[in-house]
């Protein structure tokens, strides 16, 4: 009976030391937040140059307060912007409110030129702050935002007037129609007069530079759909409300745009044709060439598939194609890049045609391309200046260092023939820069997951630092606890690519553990989303992870920055998600790091990731053994057009269904936490109820968690502590401690 009860009393004491889902764990993991709230310091360098000249201010986190500095390039001097005592004082004075000198926060900052005016907003007001002479001027109150919803569709009805070139004139829509002012006299003469309703002209107006034409597009209507949701506990009255969105769906019909020109003087109009843009996803945007005689715009074709930059004649009405992409699956119309370069005569533009993103010039005459600049198993990111006179471009780029993670930034010049290919910020990191108004310095701040961030200031001709200006402080960071997430590479679904992701391990990690992994996915499409940059605290990771699992998060195939290639494996195939890749990361990582436990996977994420986290038990339950998904997309026929039509093309076919947890539902065989915000106008909320249909008429166990009030969300507060208590049941096989227990809350 003694060796019984001392085994028993054993394996106690093991279960013990080893518990994980604990109320300590808990009110750790509720803690986590605060316990690492400011504690880095020198950090955050975000640098505002100063108009045309070469200096610019930033704000340095201290450990004693906030101090505004003001750095001169030319220079290389650093110093206050200004006097901080003084303006404390004259603040304090003005609003009657104590305030301390090392927590000035001032919003909207601006600084004159000559560095003797701060324009700022403090305490609800606008102020004026003459440095030299320390006065201090109230100028109002601080309006309020205006608050039109995100999706809220841009009819175009309404606009300010446009002033011609030679201030002359000023043309506006009024009742559907186009009109034009006398700026001197008041007179107003109609240049149309068949505008209506349904068919009327937008008042987004471009003037010729020689001030003698307008063009503008006309639009012809289509029904805006309408999202409805139930405000079921209002603030102001017992009783529910209804609110409405506009919201189109993929298959929705859109509005129709033509292109007009107008000769002012003469009321002569000139249609453009649209033969070379009549299937349209979007027509937007008028550039006219210098010599006014025609206009750029851009046509996207629905589907996806095609995209335009067209010319259209003034003499003619004539639309001609400039430069034309196609692809097979969709070409990514948000990351072009235009230039008119050499008189008008050619352009610069940047596309994915070869595989990677890469610039261009074109032949406008010709509309072929003439040369290639940049080339190569890398991804061009942003342009940030094109340099005529020099023939040279700055830019960012990604991927284009062998043997480190291939997302990581830098910036890069190189001449229009593609010679003379400069790094100017060499150092490992995710590099973002700021640079002056002239191209001549610019600020680089770079850091990586495990790494603090380091500010300098550079030369732009070659990178070389000129100053350093911070470097960040995590001593108290690190004294606190925190544990740097640990970026691991490992092959995917062909072995051959590699993929990339991070693991986070809780603060009282212990390798003698077995510890359950959890992924948080986001897959997008559209960019990728593992973290590259420095955070303190990583709420969806790190309050996780202290609860005694390994979190992980990772960009598999499908996502972008990488080759066309790569991303296209998300075509007509959301539900791909990168799951295969997923899955031999994780792999891996547990070859390497045998207490992670891969018989105990779960899944978690919102948006597109709480689609992709249903999606993770319903097609690889042999891998994900439980999943949380919060407001997700689980029919791409249910959700915004704009976005899903992208990945899945138009018409509408079999892929939809073949992607939609909604037809699939019936699969289910793990444990699965729906959530959803009842005001959520990003995804409609119907998406997640009609999942649930589909899972209560297959005979699916399953939880829903509804938030009155709630938008689109992860979860909020009380999901996040039902998303704890679900994986530490599901994953731990642990009852979760009581509410009550858990003390300490974010």
């Amino acid at each position: 009976m003694k060796k019984v009860l001392s085994t028993f009393l054993f394996f106690a004491l093991v279960l013990s030391v080893f518990a994980q889902g604990t109320t300590e764990d808990y009110n750790r993991a509720f803690s986590l937040s605060e316990k690492f709230k400011d504690k880095v310091f020198y950090s955050n360098v975000n640098p505002q140059w100063i108009g045309s000249t070469n200096r610019f201010w930033y704000v340095r986190n201290t450990p004693s307060g906030k101090t505004y500095m003001l750095t001169d390039a030319a220079k290389k001097t650093k110093t206050l912007l200004f006097d901080h005592l003084k303006l404390s004082e004259s603040l304090a004075k003005s609003t009657g409110k104590k305030v301390e000198v090392e927590q000035l926060s001032l919003q909207s900052l601006r600084v004159s030129d000559a560095l003797d005016t701060l324009w700022f907003n403090y305490d609800g007001k606008k102020w004026k702050y003459a440095t030299l002479a320390d006065k201090l001027t109230e100028r109002g109150n601080v309006g309020t935002p205006r608050n039109d919803y995100w999706g809220k569709v841009d009819e175009e009805r309404e606009g300010q007037p446009a002033v011609s070139p030679d201030k002359k004139l000023s043309a506006f829509v009024k009742d559907n129609n186009l009109y034009v002012k006398d700026m001197t006299t008041g007179i107003e003469k109609a240049l149309s007069a068949d505008g209506t309703k349904n068919e009327y002209y937008s008042a987004y107006i471009y003037w010729s530079p020689d001030s003698k034409k307008i063009a503008v597009m006309r639009i012809r209507t289509a029904a805006i759909p309408q999202l409805y949701l139930i405000e079921s506990s209002p603030t102001d009255q017992l009783k529910p409300k209804l609110q409405t969105r506009d919201y189109v769906r993929p298959g929705d019909e859109l509005p129709f745009r033509t292109p007009v020109i107008f000769d002012v003087e003469s009321g002569v109009q000139r249609i453009g044709s649209t033969q070379l843009c009549d299937s349209q996803m979007d027509l937007r945007g008028f550039e006219w060439f210098s010599d006014s005689k025609s206009v750029m715009f851009e046509y996207n074709k629905r589907g996806h598939k095609v995209y335009r930059v067209l010319e259209m004649s003034v003499a003619t009405g004539e639309v001609k194609t400039l430069i034309e992409e196609t692809s097979n699956t969709f070409v990514n119309y948000n990351r072009y890049f235009k230039k008119l370069i050499n008189n008008e005569k050619e352009i610069i533009w940047m596309s994915e045609r070869d595989n990677h993103n890469h610039l261009y010039i074109y032949d406008r005459t010709t509309a072929k391309v003439k040369s290639q600049i940049t080339r190569g198993e890398w991804y061009v990111r942003d342009i940030v200046n094109v340099d005529e006179k020099k023939r040279e471009i700055i830019f960012s780029a990604n991927g284009m260092v062998p043997n480190e993670d291939p997302y990581l930034v830098r910036y890069y010049s190189i001449r229009f023939d593609g010679t003379k290919l400069t790094c100017l910020t060499p150092e490992e990191g995710m590099h973002q820069a700021w640079f002056s108004d002239d191209k001549k310095f610019f600020v680089d701040v770079y850091s990586m997951v495990n790494k603090a961030p380091v500010a300098v200031l550079r030369n732009a001709k070659d990178g070389k630092i000129i100053l350093p200006l911070e470097k960040a402080d995590i001593s108290q960071l690190l004294k606190a606890g925190w544990v740097a997430p640990e970026p691991f590479v490992a092959k995917g679904r062909d072995g051959r690519t590699d993929i990339w992701g991070i693991i986070q391990r809780p603060t009282n990690f212990d390798p003698t553990k077995k510890y359950p992994v959890i992924e948080y996915i986001y897959a997008g499409p559209g960019s990728h989303y593992v973290p590259k940059t420095f955070i303190p605290f990583n709420r969806n990771m790190s309050a996780m992870a202290e609860l005694g699992f390994i979190v992980i998060q990772l960009d598999g195939m499908g996502t972008s920055f990488r080759s066309k290639t790569f991303e296209d494996v998300c075509y007509k195939n959301l539900k791909d998600a990168g799951f295969p890749d997923r899955i031999a990361w994780t792999k891996a990582a547990a070859a390497k790091y045998p207490y992670m436990d891969v018989d105990r996977v779960g899944i978690f994420g919102a948006s597109a990731g709480g689609q992709e986290a249903m999606g993770a038990v319903l097609f690889h339950p042999d891998h994900y053994k439980a999943a949380y998904s919060s407001c997700g997309c689980h029919d791409n026929r249910m959700d915004k057009i704009w976005w899903n039509e992208q990945w899945m093309s138009y018409p509408i076919d079999k892929s939809y269904e073949e992607s939609s947890n909604v037809v699939n539902a019936h699969l289910l065989t793990r444990p699965l936490m729906l959530v959803v915000g009842e005001l959520d106008d990003n995804v409609d909320p119907a998406s997640t109820y009609q999942v649930c249909n589909a899972l209560i008429k297959a005979n699916k166990d399953f939880e829903l968690i509804v938030l009155p009030g709630a938008g689109h969300t992860m979860g909020n507060d009380y999901g996040e502590h039902k998303r704890y208590d679900f994986f530490v049941k599901n994953l731990m096989s642990v009852t979760p401690p009581n509410w009550s227990e858990v003390g300490v809350k974010k």
